[in-house]
């Protein structure tokens, strides 16, 4: 069993959450609308499926590994954020 582990957007991430997730989360962090409001950062939930990490940040904004192990950027559709590109890729 892996435990999962939280933190907030902007920090470094956590021992736990591996290394081949980082830079897709800075990319993800990067392009995230800056706050006008002075609202909390969103937070990020490690947590791991059939032994793959699984890493989502409160907007629904999901990083994880595919098969051939390449961090890979999705969402879930009903959220806000969802129309826009995370990936940091053009």
């Amino acid at each position: 069993m892996q435990l999962g582990t939280r933190w907030t957007s902007g920090s470094t991430p956590p021992s736990a959450v591996p290394a081949s997730l980082h830079a897709q989360i800075a990319a993800v962090e990067t392009s995230l609308p800056a706050d006008q409001f002075g609202q909390p950062a969103p937070r990020w939930t490690l947590t791991w499926l059939e032994g793959r990490p699984v890493v989502e940040l409160d907007t629904g904004i999901i990083v994880t590994l595919d098969r051939s192990g390449e961090a890979v950027v999705t969402h879930h559709e009903h959220e806000q954020f969802s129309d826009r590109d995370y990936s940091g890729q053009d």
